[in-house]
């Protein structure tokens, strides 16, 4: 059976876009600019995004389109020209997509819930206290005491998976595509006014200025270039399956090397906009508390559920642009859903020769399932801990391991070669350069200092049993279960399900 193919250029752009762009973009570039030499950061990050983000792009992109499958199909293929299996690192892969789906709905959830409370700012003038003691109810639980659950915080949370559930099973043209057209000129309108009315407000511009002025100072520290790397790789959705499946339903005739060059730019342009928004409303909060900015910056869920409420109470029409942030950041989060959801349905109906909503109920059900967790009384600290690993050991780990496979034991020059033939314009010998040496040395580093930072000090003051469990623990299982379902085969010739 034919696979199933986009309908159009824009809207795989579009798709691929509301995968890379999320929540990420709004509340973790902002603060990683800030923090690391503000103007002079974007050196560093211009850098890290022409040599790792543009050719790990292109080089998913081409794998994608060159062996029409998700992650798992893409290394068992590449692995049978070795000689030995790969399959096991694409389902690693996909099992880092499912963990983060799990809990980054929980976020969403959260989202909703806060677009619905911005319309009258029922969150009060203490929106610490509110979202911590009377939203979350965290009390004293820890990650492995959960405490019940709660279910104004589990109704959004199913509302969203509603929304995803409902892409994924509508299938690519109809379901994902079509979100996608609407959910990211949507996203960057809204932005837009955002912007186009909180920079008119006092203290904005001195807002910008802290975002902005240059510490030329900091262009020398490696914790600059790590951060900017580390950035680029976070924010971007490689490394976890889902750009892999996503280019296995390009067209034949695709310009692979141009797709990829809009989609890191795109998401790239979009983190310099919600750095603009972010700090253009810090700079009026601290202009209107009478405080430095230095006061009022946060970084995480903090910035956008403790920080942002208490600037949209100071705000001109709150009931206007409250919403309007909190609906941006539920549509962010939600087009990155569906990509994620996605990578993981793809490769069950590659492994299991399923229909696609057969999948799509099975992997949207036992994520639906699992993910109540994270709406008990301990979901927070449980996501915090779980997060940490996933996305600081696991996925790095993933993306290193991928990168060198490819580079060291395969020709990178052919994988270039494939993507030039498909493409209108040629990328040169500095394809090969940045994935062979700059980006598995960049990730190394990083690597090696989170693994290190982690095994010596731990992570926060959470206890060592939970660490080991949530940490380690499911990175392990994830390991194992990626190598045992690597070694279950299906007959080749058994073709999916409609």
């Amino acid at each position: 059976m034919q696979r199933e193919q986009w309908n159009s250029r824009t809207g795989f752009i579009l798709a691929a876009v509301g995968s890379a762009i999320g929540l990420g973009n709004i509340w973790r570039f902002p603060y990683m600019a800030y923090e690391n030499g503000g103007g002079a950061f974007f050196i560093p990050y211009l850098f890290a995004m022409l040599t790792a983000g543009i050719p790990f792009m292109i080089m998913e992109f081409s794998l994608g389109h060159k062996h029409r499958g998700a992650a798992p199909r893409v290394f068992a293929k590449l692995g049978e020209s070795l000689g030995f299996k790969l399959e096991w690192l694409g389902w690693f892969q996909v099992f880092i997509a499912a963990v983060i789906a799990i809990y980054y709905v929980a976020i969403i959830g959260w989202a909703i819930s806060y677009f619905v409370f911005s319309i009258t700012q029922s969150w009060g003038t203490d929106t610490n206290s509110f979202f911590f003691n009377e939203y979350l109810q965290l009390g004293d639980n820890s990650p492995t005491k959960l405490g019940s659950l709660q279910f104004h915080i589990a109704i959004p949370m199913a509302i969203a998976w509603g929304i995803t559930s409902l892409a994924v099973f509508s299938g690519v043209k109809g379901g994902i595509e079509r979100a996608s057209k609407i959910m990211m000129p949507l996203l960057f309108i809204m932005v837009l006014l955002l912007i186009g009315r909180i920079v008119l407000l006092p203290g904005a511009l001195d807002g910008l200025n802290y975002l902005f002025r240059p510490d030329f100072s900091m262009i020398l520290d490696v914790k600059v270039w790590s951060a900017a790397y580390g950035q680029i790789f976070f924010t971007l959705s490689v490394g976890f399956a889902i750009m892999l499946a996503y280019s296995s339903y390009l067209p034949e005739k695709s310009d692979i090397n141009n797709n990829a060059f809009m989609t890191v730019l795109i998401n790239c342009g979009f983190s310099i906009l919600g750095g603009i928004m972010i700090f253009a409303v810090l700079g009026y909060m601290a202009a209107e508390q009478a405080k430095p900015i230095t006061d009022v910056v946060t970084s995480g869920v903090g910035l956008a559920f403790v920080t942002i409420p208490a600037a949209i109470n100071l705000l001109p029409l709150p009931y206007i642009l409250g919403p309007l942030f909190f609906l941006a950041l539920v549509v962010a989060g939600i087009s990155s859903h569906i990509s994620i959801i996605e990578a993981v349905v793809a490769a069950v109906i590659d492994k299991l020769a399923i229909s696609r909503k057969k999948a799509a109920l099975m992997v949207c059900g036992t994520g639906f399932t699992v993910s109540m967790a994270f709406s008990s009384n301990g979901g927070l600290l449980l996501l915090d801990l779980v997060d940490y690993f996933i996305n600081n050991i696991a996925l790095l780990t993933s993306c290193l391991i991928e990168l060198i496979i490819l580079t060291w034991l395969f020709k990178i020059a052919d994988i270039r070669d494939y993507a030039n033939q498909c493409s209108e314009f040629s990328v040169g010998k500095w394809f090969n350069l940045c994935l062979r040496f700059i980006g598995p040395i960049m990730l190394a580093i990083i690597l090696i200092k989170n693994l290190i930072n982690t095994l010596r000090n731990g992570y926060e003051d959470y206890p060592i049993a939970d660490q080991i469990f949530l940490g380690w623990g499911l990175i392990a299982l994830m390991l194992f279960a990626a190598i045992f379902i690597s070694l279950v085969s299906r007959d080749p010739n058994k073709k999916p399900a409609r």
